[in-house]
């Protein structure tokens, strides 16, 4: 029997593999751009994100693509571009980051927070009975690059008339049965800061295949693109749209949202060697994978082989204990012995935000009630307890080593690792 570090025995990785995991991959070519858009001067320009902008569309295959300071930007954008405004109501899965939501509440609309399923994306049986008259939008998110059940939910959206805003930060080049993630919603949104998969350094970029949408986002946040004279109101960022012309020159949400054009630069340069980088990943990740799902109560969090769905960049890869597996040994300290072994892991992933005061408290208008009763809603606030499934799953899930590169030798150390200290369960103090 194995004597396991936790418990003063020697640590199953002595090697320092810090080099696998080491992110986003920048060479001379992405120096070089970078460089040339300093030299230039055109930091604040939008030639350079243009260009970057279409090869992106091409890339996903939707017709347009606009890129932005941050994900979060894309997404207050796109919440406006679909209608949302005070009194209306989204519906979100309650465990995402902040940003895939909250801007919804500067609108003066509510938030009907919906449970998840096993794969810790929002669950499509937890959708409909939430929509109410004042529903507009239901917001969905790619969670851990796990393409959500996106024929479900779009069956459901279709059937009542509601808009998709689709958060594809985690989920760059995933497939969903073969079509790429961040085409599903009628407007997509994806992050591309320096830790997720596609990382470009600070930028976001929304995509959509709906023209009048993407007029919007134009409209919100790009008052240099909307048709009055100037550098960068090229044919394919103009506003048509007879409304919203009334308005140009300015920016209608009265934001700046332009990316950075050294990001830009540097987005190129990712997105070309991107599909090649995300391959690789994908090989280490599902070997890791199968090395360690064969131990009784521990799931690794992936589609199913063959089945034409994939995690792209596997950004925020997790796996899940069982409940047999978390009444057998504290899932923290299960993963406490698996870091004394050289990994690195953790329990849970974001917070729940139901249970935030943010979403039931906050007087964003200073009204004297909170914003999300303060326009005629009806009450859909929610407490602990309200959605049982993220509250049962959260201790379970924990954090899988995101290799970038394949190395057969260690992953089979990480893996061994792993198994070492399940065999030793009972060992676990």
């Amino acid at each position: 029997m194995a004597i396991l570090a936790i418990n003063g025995g020697e640590k199953a990785l002595r090697k320092d593999y810090t080099s696998l995991f080491h992110w986003p991959i920048v060479t001379d070519e992405d120096i070089a751009a970078v460089v040339d858009v300093l030299k230039a001067g055109s930091m604040s320009g939008s030639e350079i994100s243009k260009v970057f902008e279409k090869e992106y569309a091409a890339w996903n295959g939707t017709k347009y693509a606009l890129s932005t300071a941050n994900g979060t930007a894309g997404l207050s954008a796109a919440f406006w571009a679909c209608g949302i405004g005070a009194g209306d109501e989204v519906i979100a899965p309650t465990m995402t980051y902040w940003a895939s939501c909250a801007a919804v509440i500067r609108l003066g609309a509510a938030i009907n927070f919906a449970d998840i399923d096993e794969e810790l994306n929002i669950d499509p049986d937890d959708i409909e009975h939430r929509i109410g008259p004042r529903t507009k939008a239901i917001i969905v998110v790619n969670y851990g690059a796990q393409p959500a059940e996106w024929g479900k939910i779009r069956a459901i959206a279709d059937r009542y008339g509601l808009k998709i805003i689709e958060d594809n930060s985690h989920a760059q080049g995933a497939l969903y049965k073969g079509r790429m993630c961040g085409t599903f919603g009628d407007i997509a949104c994806a992050s591309l800061m320096s830790g997720k998969s596609l990382a470009i350094g600070e930028g976001g970029m929304i995509t959509t295949d709906n023209r009048e949408l993407y007029e919007r986002c134009v409209a919100y946040g790009f008052y240099e693109r909307t048709g009055v004279a100037s550098n960068y109101n090229k044919a394919d960022a103009q506003i048509t749209d007879p409304y919203l012309q009334k308005f140009r020159g300015l920016p209608i949400g009265g934001v700046k949202y332009r990316i950075n054009q050294t990001c830009s630069a540097m987005g190129r340069v990712q997105l070309k060697h991107y599909p090649e980088r995300m391959a690789e990943i994908d090989k280490a990740m599902n070997y890791y994978c199968d090395l360690i799902e064969d131990i009784p109560g521990v799931k690794p969090i992936r589609p199913a082989r063959g089945s034409g769905t994939t995690k792209g960049g596997w950004y925020a890869a997790k796996g899940l204990f069982s409940e047999e597996f978390a009444a057998r040994v504290s899932p923290a300290k299960f993963v406490a012995a698996l870091n004394a072994e050289g990994l690195f892991s953790w329990i849970g992933a974001n917070p729940a935000l139901h249970l935030h005061p943010l979403f039931h408290e906050m007087d964003f208008f200073n009204q004297g009630k909170p914003t999300v009763i303060a326009f005629g809603q009806r009450d859909v606030r929610q407490g602990k307890g309200a959605l049982p499934q993220v509250e049962s799953i959260l201790p379970r899930v924990f954090n899988i080593p995101w290799f970038k590169h394949f190395d057969k030798e260690a992953i089979e150390e990480y893996a061994a690792a792993f198994h070492k200290v399940a065999e030793n369960i009972d060992e676990i103090k």
